[in-house]
């Protein structure tokens, strides 16, 4: 640590990387400087002026949050303590602790904090009985379930990561030691922390399957920990969605002591060259706090707006863009029932075996058969083939891509182009059903309804990702559809503001429906259509089933 206050024999220009330096793994990537700060930045000013709190990052990686709140602690108690090495001394030996996440990033937050990866090396800006100090790294182990004849059975019970991880003593298991009981150690038991601090790990996985998120169980341990305040940055995909995360968003949204969040929808804003889908966000959770959350929005390191509001008015999910707050509130149905929720199909409208490429249709139409709408050309199938929801093959149904436009791009298309097609036919999964109707008017409408910015403006307040569920649909409110809605009919209806309707046309791209009522077959998806793709053709793939952490 150097600081201008320091002699100048402590001010060794030591080259600092951390600004430019490369993830060591996929679930490793160093805060930058500038994050830290920002981070830091949301904490109260009166952390830094008390020289008996402890603070705590129980997931180092390159230590440039502690070594940026070491800075600002020494000059928050120039006053306390006017003699720069006693200062700096009680700083990182008595108020600093941290735990490395492995080995490495255990040195490397040394390195970053004491100036040296050993503390006990006269090179260390404060030596310590242990070359470690208060910055260890400590081994913990995955709790495999294990079957009757002593073999793993599955992934870890508190983590979930697969048991191709533990690779012996010699490789790291990324079993966090702060989610597996084993930081802070036994000595540590009875040391109350009084502000945590961290960029915990994102995810973990082998990298051939599914990873699963872990950044939820860092901030439940801190928060079980009683801190005075929690301050993270993780990614913001628990705000609408991710793998796992049902339980946590609900209690989240539940907690009054959050007391800030400042959500960085923009890719690569805070981690230049790592995308992050859907953005990270900062909050504070603030132990004697009881109260709406000051809601802010960063893009390009500039706060662009900051309201206060209740989380819980988001029904279920945080609505991440404080200008469609207010317009959600006027527009979002009391009920579910009155929504588009309920129209909506899960995914596999037709059954699971019906999959995005399925590989049970023939090419050709034959006796009997029935139309099978895939991404990009037709098939044909037996009626016994239909899984379920075979009433809805002789209804006009409105369809819609399962995978949509979903990075979180300033101007959006949220959903593919809805297709409406006449009665007698069905679709894979590459298609949910958004509604069936009694009457080709009817479904032409709603079809239209989906490509008005307005509906699909409330769907993006709900849905960070590529991929849609029927819960997304919460926001939108069902119409008479025996007419055709316009945007500026919608924007009248609801009392909108010409700012509000202007949000709204400036935030979405303008997008067309693909009409097939008078057939089962749309011609958009035969030879000659702007859909159409040969299925024999070697380079032909369907969309993608879905974002792999975002499944439920």
């Amino acid at each position: 640590m150097s600081t201008d206050t320091e002699p100048v024999a402590r001010q060794k220009r030591v080259p600092d990387i951390l600004d430019v330096i490369a993830a060591l793994s996929s679930d490793a990537v160093p805060t930058p400087p500038l994050l830290a700060r920002a981070l830091l930045d949301i904490l109260p000013v009166e952390v830094w002026s008390n020289p008996d709190y402890k603070w705590l990052d129980p997931a180092t990686k390159s230590g440039s949050i502690l070594r940026e709140a070491a800075r600002r602690l020494m000059d928050g108690l120039a006053e306390w303590e006017p003699d720069p090495e006693k200062r700096a001394d009680h700083i990182l030996r008595n108020m600093l602790y941290g735990c490395g996440i492995t080995m490495v990033h255990a040195e490397m937050t040394r390195r970053s904090v004491y100036v040296s990866r050993d503390a006990t090396s006269p090179f260390s800006v404060v030596k310590f009985d242990e070359p470690s100090g208060n910055l260890p790294f400590v081994p913990a182990e995955h709790d495999y379930p294990v079957n009757q004849s002593g073999q793993t059975s599955g992934p870890c019970r508190i983590c979930s990561a697969p048991a191709q991880l533990e690779r012996g003593d010699s490789r790291e298991n990324y079993a966090y030691a702060f989610i597996h009981g084993a930081y802070p150690t036994e000595e540590m038991k009875d040391m109350r922390f009084d502000v945590i601090v961290g960029n915990p790990p994102y995810q973990t996985g082998d990298g051939t399957t599914s990873e699963s998120p872990v950044y939820h169980y860092f901030i439940d341990e801190a928060i079980k920990l009683n801190p005075k305040y929690l301050a993270m940055i993780v990614p913001s995909r628990w705000f609408m969605g991710g793998k796992g995360l049902d339980e946590f968003r609900a209690r989240m949204i539940s907690d009054r002591r959050i007391r800030a969040i400042v959500d960085n929808p923009k890719l690569f804003d805070c981690f230049p060259g790592v995308e992050i889908k859907g953005g990270v966000n900062y909050f504070l959770w603030d132990r004697d706090y009881n109260g709406d959350c000051e809601f802010s929005t960063r893009i390009d390191g500039v706060v662009t707006s900051t309201t206060t509001r209740d989380l819980r008015e988001g029904d279920g999910v945080i609505i991440r863009d404080n200008n469609a707050s207010a317009i959600v509130a006027k527009c979002r149905p009391t009920e579910e029932k009155d929504s588009l929720a309920p129209l909506f199909s899960s995914q596999f409208p037709f059954g699971q075996s019906i999959t995005t490429n399925f590989k049970g249709a023939a090419p050709e139409p034959f006796e009997g058969s029935i139309p099978l709408i895939f991404g990009s050309h037709v098939g044909y199938i037996r009626p016994d083939q239909i899984e379920k929801n075979k009433d809805w093959i002789k209804s006009w149904k409105v369809l819609v891509p399962k995978a949509g436009d979903g990075h979180g791009r300033e101007v959006s298309y949220v959903l593919g182009e809805p297709l409406a097609v006449a009665p007698g036919s069905a679709c894979t999964q590459t298609y949910l059903v958004a509604g069936t109707w009694n009457s080709k008017k009817e479904a032409e409408n709603y079809a239209h309804y989906l490509t008005t910015k307005f509906a699909r403006f409330l769907i993006l307040q709900r849905k960070s990702t590529q991929d849609l569920r029927p819960d997304k649909l919460r926001f939108v409110p069902l119409l008479d559809m025996k007419r055709r809605w316009s945007d500026a009919e919608l924007y009248e209806r609801f009392g909108l503001t010409e700012d509000e309707a202007a949000y709204i046309e400036e935030s979405i791209h303008p997008r067309e429906a693909i009409l097939s009522l008078d057939s089962p077959i749309p011609a958009s998806h035969l030879p000659g259509g702007a859909k159409y793709r040969d299925p024999n053709s070697r380079d032909v793939t369907e969309a993608p089933d879905t974002d792999a952490e975002d499944d439920e």
